[in-house]
């Protein structure tokens, strides 16, 4: 059973999704793009993801699915 008390743990839906959420270095990895390229996308709102001070963050099923989409 998870520990929802366990601050360093994000936790969404009952779902732990710490190992989903990327950097913008681990998306540009996944995405197969520059960095820069990833954050001016993430800027511009093309790419779905969020600042979280002056760092983006990205969810891996939100890039999945984002990915996929655009594909069609």
């Amino acid at each position: 059973m998870s520990d929802y008390q366990d601050k360093s743990r994000i936790y969404i839906g009952g779902e732990d999704l710490a190992d989903q959420v990327m950097t913008s270095v681990e998306a540009a990895d996944y995405l197969k793009m520059h960095v820069k390229t990833v954050c001016r996308l993430a800027k511009e709102g093309k790419i779905p993801a969020k600042k979280v001070g002056s760092e983006w963050r990205f969810l891996r099923p939100v890039l999945e699915k984002w990915l996929a989409e655009a594909l069609v």
